[in-house]
């Protein structure tokens, strides 16, 4: 059987049988099938059963083999990095979005500002209040407080 050449995949193209995966990640198909029991490194399935490996899967494949080896931590320990290595890219990318969100809302804020002070618009007379951003809304409402509710 032909290897693929690896420049030719895309990282989560899952498309490597397990004896290319294998051979690519230098381990030995029977350890990639307990490796897959352990949940250590799962990869997609074919209608029928068969696995196959991504790239990274092969990549990470590689990085259980370092830790066992060379760092000596066991299946257990590694797992669990692996599984904080997980949580902590769920996080940093829910960071990342929180971020942009945020930076959208400061600009929509700005620019609603600018809006203001070029038109001269002020609140109605008498009306109290200030403008606050609605998250998830482009909506901009007038708030007042309780006290002052209803008496116009």
């Amino acid at each position: 059987m032909r290897i693929p050449n690896p420049d030719d995949l895309r990282p989560d193209e899952a498309v490597l049988v397990i004896s290319v995966a294998a051979e690519l990640s230098g381990l030995h198909a029977q350890t990639l099938r307990t490796y897959d029991r352990l949940g250590l490194v799962i990869p997609e399935r074919t209608r029928g059963g068969g696995r196959r490996y991504t790239l990274r899967d092969v990549a990470l494949l590689r990085e259980v083999q370092r830790l066992s080896q060379d760092e000596g931590i066991n299946l257990a320990g590694i797992k669990l990095i692996i599984e904080l290595r997980e949580q902590l890219e769920e996080a940093r990318a829910a960071l990342s979005e929180a971020r942009s969100e945020l930076r959208s809302m400061y600009e929509a804020a700005e620019r609603a500002e600018r809006a203001t002070s070029r038109t001269g618009m002020s609140a109605p007379s008498g009306v109290r209040g200030e403008l606050v951003h609605v998250p998830r809304s482009t909506q901009v409402v007038l708030w007042r407080p309780r006290n002052e509710r209803g008496k116009d």
